[in-house]
């Protein structure tokens, strides 16, 4: 996981590129290397070492004009090497190299062939390619200077005072100057009406065991990041066993307010069933509403959601590279792929439902994977998320929606992923556990949290402002006084109105109240684990 910063185009001061990227380097606090390709454009990486530790740094060479920077992990690395890169002489054993040997080797149609979550690009004479992984795990930026030279960044920290123009690089896809944007992930599921396979509880337990299994790679140790709530407990207990296979244990890690917050509690409750190595942070209203301005600048976002739940991430983060451990898995994506947001019970028909899946897998990049990624590399931890691992989704995402829409829904949302991994005879969770209510990240780390959030941002925002806020704001107008105190900080760091393009709010549908807080539903009450264990008619 890293910071990458490149600039296609003559003419670009080295020690203003070197400025540039510095203002990212809190993702890559290990090394900080440029590269300049005799063509005068301009490479720079910044380095969190977490694969071949001692000479993978970056720009890496290939076989001989080309040159890459990459931020994040491909996961078949080896594979390539083994299979059909291995007449390619390697200079590094990082995972990254393989890239700028799959360009050598294939020229622009290679992208399909990497199992993992990237941002790269690569350079060769005036030729290059830009591409990003599949669901946009890890972040990209791109713009245009006056000049027309082309900028593309991890953050748009770099690059939003230098271009006229930029915008967040699609995920799914790559770029070049003679191709334009070009898609290559077009996975059977984003048609709804493919969503018809039979369900395989078998299949959805393997693909994401498999899923897991990867994100374990790895030359410096692993943590997780444990909720207390389904998808981080699954994803614990499946990376718990994994690494026991190999004699090791698994570090988990939850926050809240205090220990008595719905999520430490059942974080709590998860680390002792499991046997991890737990350690549980606490973090007080007012030191995270002291932090709201620097967050803002690290997320490069407006959206409420992910402020509220980047806060307690942030502090956490801080914590577990204290600790010295610079990878954790994160349960993103779960929701999205079976339709967990208590919203969800409100979907008027599976057509529906099917569609609504569709549209938040594809676009977690500009919420919680953006959350995700950067309140961790605020400190330079990097999240991985087994759940949107390729197979996993083909798995998931193409059974019927009947299946996994249940007409009786306490306390059953995500139904067929409790049912996958309901198995009596060798747990993985706690009953109590397994069958808990939803409850989102910024809501279960203490419902204080948000109250008192929304309270403090309606005391340092007036009336006045918030009527006149189409004014100073035209585009994406805040309609609460949280919503507008974030922008405004917003607006401070990013003024540009490309800046403001880039965020999308998440607002969940079928549901009066438009609060994004899971307990704005009229459905948030405590589970029965009985009810919920109850077979179901769907």
């Amino acid at each position: 996981m890293c910071g990458i910063l490149a600039i296609i185009g003559k003419g670009k001061d080295q020690e203003l590129v070197k400025q540039l990227s510095k203002r990212m380097s809190h993702r890559g606090p290990d090394e900080s290397d440029l590269h300049v390709t005799e063509n005068g454009h301009i490479l720079s990486h910044e380095r969190l070492s977490i694969i071949d530790l001692h000479s993978g740094r970056q720009p890496i060479q290939g076989s001989s004009s080309a040159w890459m920077i990459h931020n994040g992990e491909i996961y078949n690395h080896q594979e390539l090497r083994d299979g059909i890169l291995k007449h390619h002489t390697f200079r590094t054993k990082s995972d990254s190299e393989v890239i700028v040997h799959l360009y050598e080797e294939f020229g622009y149609d290679f992208l399909d062939k990497l199992d993992g979550d990237f941002a790269f690009v690569v350079i060769d004479g005036d030729d290059y390619i830009a591409g990003r992984d599949p669901m946009g795990v890890k972040p990209l930026y791109y713009g245009m200077d006056e000049r027309g030279r082309m900028y593309f960044s991890s953050e748009m920290k770099p690059i939003a005072d230098q271009c006229k123009t930029f915008s967040t690089f699609p995920p799914g896809h790559f770029y070049t100057s003679k191709t334009g944007f070009v898609k290559y992930y077009k996975p059977e599921y984003e048609d709804y009406k493919k969503a018809t396979n039979e369900l395989d509880l078998a299949l959805i337990r393997e693909t994401l065991t498999e899923a897991t299994r990867k994100r374990l790679m790895s030359d410096v140790p692993i943590g997780v990041l444990l909720s207390g709530g389904l998808d981080s407990s699954l994803t614990s207990s499946i990376a718990s066993r994994l690494l026991k296979e190999k004699g090791k244990k698994l570090h988990s890690f939850s926050i809240g307010l205090d220990a008595d917050a719905p999520d430490a509690k059942a974080a709590r409750k998860v680390a002792e069933f499991l046997g991890t190595e737990h350690h549980e942070v606490h973090f007080t209203i007012e030191k995270g509403i002291e932090i709201l301005d620097k967050l803002v600048w690290h997320l490069e976002t407006y959206d409420v959601t992910s402020i509220r739940a980047s806060t307690p991430m942030y502090f956490l983060s801080k914590a577990i590279t204290d600790m010295g451990i610079k990878v954790v898995l994160s349960g993103e994506g779960a929701d999205e792929i079976f339709g967990g947001y208590l919203y969800f019970r409100n979907a008027p028909s599976t057509e529906d439902f099917q569609k609504e899946t569709i549209e938040r897998v594809q676009k977690l990049f500009t919420a919680d994977l953006l959350r995700a990624d950067k309140s961790t590399m605020a400190h330079g931890l990097e999240a991985r998320v087994p759940f949107l691992d390729k197979a996993f989704l083909d798995a998931a995402m193409l059974i019927k929606p009947e299946e996994k829409q249940p007409k009786t829904y306490e306390g059953k949302e995500k139904y067929i992923l409790r049912k996958a991994f309901d198995t009596p005879d060798n747990p993985y969770l706690p009953d109590e556990v397994l069958w808990r209510q939803k409850e989102q990240f910024s809501d279960g780390v203490g419902y204080n949290w948000i109250d008192q959030l929304i309270e403090y941002c309606g005391s340092k925002v007036t009336e006045e402002q918030l009527d006149s806020a189409k004014e100073l704001f035209p585009y994406n107008t805040p309609t609460t006084k949280e919503a507008y105190f974030y922008r405004t900080i917003f607006h401070k760091y990013y003024p540009q109105q490309s800046a403001a393009e880039t965020v999308r709010k998440w607002i969940p549908k079928w549901q009066e109240n438009q609060d994004p807080s899971g307990r704005a539903n009229a459905a948030h009450v405590k589970a029965d684990v009985e009810i919920a264990k109850a077979d179901v008619t769907v």
